[in-house]
């Protein structure tokens, strides 16, 4: 690695935590501020589950057309407007919560919008990484982008937005409508290449139309066995974190009878674990290997759904989504590495929404379903069923994701 290339490298790897820590900042205070804008509205959990499913149901609907245009245009740019919607999206909400007007469209809209700036800027900024941060630094730049994105987005951003709301909705909204402002003015630092990589050989034949180089990403996660299992698997895991923010803010209420700070404790212990997970991720992959650092993930994840039915607790719950947050950090960091040497440039951004089409497209599926299955049958079954659905990726996973596989991608 050139001297120029790593000073460029540490530079950009900074702006990139800066970055992610704005963003999902704002991003973890708009999380718990629009369910508890829509419980001060109704309390059925329809409703409330659909306000939540708002923010995350893009990823389902536009993930395959932006990875192209990621793949297509500049990728900074494409940052820079995902920015200026969330800026729009945020300040209209603002002015309907200061006009007394907010309404459970008005809050479905502004997560609308919400939404899909972040399926652009997601799949922006992580297809920019590979080409901004030189291959030996990588491992421990996804290090600290994902502890930074989870300890802002988990911990940092729930915990202040509990208490912004508790001061004053519309201060919570002002500071997150700073936090994406921060973010614009960040992107200026960043220096390199923003443009995808022109593949060297010509499309296969017929994959060279609108359709073909649309799925293009889709089809290339799903001829290679390890990456589709491990997107199978993590969709499972969506799902549940999905289900498990859009009903939490009930269960904290009506079941567990928290105040908003207190939810933000237990929303916080999220990003605890996260943070935790960042801190140990390269020495637990020395001391377990990478297997089994990606394996704490599916137990984390099936303690945080299980255990908030099982007892009302505040410290049992919030030591459950610890194990979550630290579990699926330890997934992140090592996925996120093997897909960037796995994938070519000019493909990531294709790769990458098809990707999180399967697994953060997951999330709004978890949202919507456990609002159904919480109107039939209770809240408490409806979250026993996703800790099942988590029980069954365990066998799957034992027998694909395999030291052996994870070595000969790395």
């Amino acid at each position: 690695m050139s001297p120029a290339a790593d000073a460029h490298g540490t530079r950009n790897t900074r702006v990139l935590l800066a970055l992610t820590a704005f963003t999902n900042l704002a991003d973890g205070i708009i999380k718990i501020a629009l369910p508890v804008l829509a419980t001060r509205i109704t309390s059925s959990p329809g409703p409330v589950a659909l306000i939540a499913l708002t923010l995350t149901l893009p990823w389902l609907l536009v993930s395959l057309p932006v990875g192209l245009l990621v793949d297509r245009v500049d990728r900074r740019r494409l940052l820079w407007l995902a920015n200026g919607v969330r800026l729009l999206a945020v300040g209209w909400l603002f002015r309907t919560v200061a006009a007394g007007q907010v309404t459970l469209t008005s809050l479905a809209v502004a997560g609308a919008a919400l939404g899909i700036a972040e399926v652009v800027a997601q799949t922006a900024e992580s297809a920019l990484i590979p080409t901004l941060v030189p291959r030996a630094a990588r491992e421990r730049a996804n290090a600290w982008i994902t502890g930074v994105e989870t300890a802002a987005n988990e911990f940092c951003g729930p915990m202040v937005g509990g208490l912004l709301l508790a001061a004053g909705t519309g201060i919570a909204l002002g500071a997150t409508w700073a936090g994406y402002l921060a973010a614009v003015l960040l992107l200026f630092l960043l220096v390199g290449r923003f443009r995808a990589e022109r593949p060297a050989a010509a499309p296969r034949k017929g994959a060279g139309g609108a359709g073909g180089r649309l799925t293009e990403g889709l089809r290339y996660l799903w001829r290679h066995r390890l990456l589709r299992t491990m997107s199978l698997i993590l969709t499972v895991l969506c799902a549940s974190w999905g289900a498990w923010l859009a009903l939490m803010p009930l269960i904290a209420k009506e079941l567990m009878g928290l105040s908003t700070q207190e939810y933000g404790i237990v929303l916080s212990a999220l990003g605890v674990g996260g943070l935790v997970g960042t801190l140990a991720v390269v020495r637990v992959n020395r001391l377990l290997g990478r297997r089994w650092a990606m394996f704490a993930d599916l137990l984390g994840t099936l303690a945080m759904m299980a255990v908030p039915v099982l007892m009302a607790n505040l410290w049992a719950v919030a030591v459950a989504a610890f194990l979550g947050g630290m579990g699926g950090t330890l997934w992140t960091v090592n996925a996120r590495l093997i897909s960037q040497n796995l994938v070519p440039d000019a493909l990531m951004g294709r790769y990458s929404s098809a990707a999180r089409l399967l697994t953060w497209g997951g999330m709004p599926v978890g949202a919507a379903l456990i609002g159904v299955l919480a109107e039939w049958f209770g809240i408490r079954a409806a979250f026993l069923v996703f800790a099942a659905a988590i029980a069954l990726t365990i066998p799957p996973f034992l027998r694909i994701v395999t030291t052996g596989e994870l070595r000969g991608a790395l």
